[in-house]
């Protein structure tokens, strides 16, 4: 299968996707998209580039979604927004198990854990992150809440008011799991959010 090619070497591929019914049919303004793009140009230092999709709540149409992301377009990561809670409706944690490979089960704990520090119903949400790998490619994919604040938080992380981490976010774990996974050396912006690598897993600055 022949992808798109990578601007740079260490380009990361980012799929992102809106999940509404009535953001997809027009009824209000997606802000999951826009707010997912703007945070990431904040914290990536490494060059990105993002494919974008906004879709109603289908779980087969969600699933067919992600498969497409990574199977044909390549994306190294895929954050989606939207379909977690326990409506009828939200159907994001199954279509996204059902193209799993495997689970990570450490994201959805610590994405609850931080959300818990606001809300008690933060036990309601059921996101989840799996990797899907075919013969020549691996992704990882998490589910994000739905609200662009909670997005922020459970990203970054929290802080005290003296600036020190409280909660460590989701995304500082991101790097290294893409690492292991045979994609490309993801850098970030550190005031934002520090990626963790073991020290011998860390690139030698450039000269």
């Amino acid at each position: 299968m022949t992808r798109p090619k990578r601007n740079h070497p260490d380009e990361i591929v980012i799929g992102l996707v809106s999940i509404s019914d009535r953001a997809s049919s027009g009824v209000y303004e997606d802000k999951g998209l826009p707010a997912l793009q703007a945070w990431l140009g904040s914290a990536l230092i490494s060059p990105w580039r993002v494919e974008k999709r906004l879709i109603a709540d289908k779980q087969a149409l969600i699933s067919a979604t992600l498969i497409e992301l990574v199977d044909t377009i390549g994306c190294d990561l895929v954050l989606t927004t939207g379909g977690t809670g326990p409506s009828r409706r939200d159907v994001t944690p199954e279509a996204t198990l059902a193209v799993a490979t495997r689970e990570m089960p450490g994201f959805g704990e610590q994405m609850r854990q931080i959300s818990l520090n606001f809300v008690p119903t933060a036990i309601l949400s059921r996101q989840v992150a799996v990797i899907r790998q075919t013969a020549d490619h691996a992704a990882l994919i998490i589910n994000l809440p739905g609200q662009p604040k909670s997005i922020q938080e459970t990203l970054e992380g929290l802080r005290d008011e003296t600036g020190a981490v409280k909660a460590p976010g989701i995304f500082a774990a991101v790097p290294y799991c893409i690492d292991l996974i045979g994609g490309p050396y993801v850098t970030t912006n550190e005031q934002v959010v520090p990626a963790f690598r073991p020290k011998q897993a860390r690139r030698a600055p450039s000269a």
